[in-house]
């Protein structure tokens, strides 16, 4: 049933998902003027919701059952008739912020692609529809929060979404190998001679690590003309993408430091390092 009235205390509610996740996206967010920010919090509750479901333990065709019942509730929020806490907050800033519902969409399209027993990426092409939809979809629905121009905010979209989930790939191939999950594309593994199918055996291939590298090139090239983007931009509008790209390209140099073929030691950026870099962006006037 639609919820009519507003759920007492839905920010705090929707600020305690997002403190429970413990990301890097609440170091860039937290800083921006209210309405913004709770905003963004809602956007990130929805991604943190279904992203569970394709993360949890249901077989395959319930996480398929529940991602269709957030489709409907996106429908249902789009007719101005939210039916629980998270859509009851994002209807705001949806009428606010003029947010698109195919991105919402697009989000649960990438978490379908998660929910399988065993996961390949078969093609780079396919890598870019992941990202697209995992990534740059949230990136689409975050410049329109902060006001960036369409045009622009399309583009960093693209590249910065590509660059962050990309870094996401490298860090989590141990985790995601332990779920049978391989992000890095199978062209890009058989091209180095990995043409390997069971779990262990892709990720003891010697071919992995060329297969990293090329993908370390790849993201390089994504930070750069993400950078090229923000510079255009006006800066107290960026200010949360430029958090969010420097933590992030922190995180790039020191798994590229930790090497390719000790993926299995895990990385993390240091809290000190976050707060500076929100310092520093908060101060710097360009």
């Amino acid at each position: 049933m639609p919820l009519r009235n507003k759920p007492a205390n839905l920010e705090k509610k929707i600020l305690e998902i997002v403190k429970q996740s413990g990301t890097s996206f609440y170091w860039a967010i937290r800083f921006l003027p209210l309405k913004k920010r709770e905003a963004m919090f809602a956007i990130y509750a929805f991604c943190r919701e279904v992203d569970d479901i394709a993360d949890g333990k249901d077989p395959f065709k319930e996480k398929l059952t529940q991602l269709e019942v957030w489709r409907a509730k996106v429908d249902d929020l789009y007719n101005n008739s939210p039916t629980d806490l998270i859509t009851h907050a994002l209807a705001g800033p949806i009428q606010n912020y003029n947010l698109n519902k195919q991105d919402f969409i697009a989000i649960i399209d990438g978490m379908e692609t998660d929910s399988v027993d065993q996961l390949r990426i078969p093609n780079k092409a396919a890598l870019a529809v992941y990202c697209d939809q995992v990534a740059c979809s949230v990136g689409r629905l975050s410049n329109d929060v902060f006001g960036i121009e369409p045009i622009l905010g399309t583009k960093l979209a693209k590249f910065l979404g590509e660059a962050l989930q990309l870094t996401n790939i490298l860090r989590d191939i141990y985790e995601d190998g332990d779920r049978d999950r391989v992000y890095l594309p199978k062209d890009l593994l058989t091209s180095h001679g990995n043409d390997k199918i069971v779990i262990n055996e892709i990720l003891k291939h010697p071919g992995l690590i060329q297969a990293c590298k090329d993908l370390e090139n790849l993201n390089q090239e994504k930070f750069k003309q993400a950078e090229n983007i923000i510079k255009e931009c006006d800066t107290k509008l960026i200010r949360p993408a430029l958090i969010m790209m420097r933590i992030y390209y922190q995180l790039f140099i020191l798994l590229k430091r930790r090497g390719w073929g000790n993926y299995e030691v895990p990385v993390k950026v240091s809290k000190i390092f976050k707060l500076w870099t929100v310092i520093r962006v908060l101060i710097c006037k360009r």
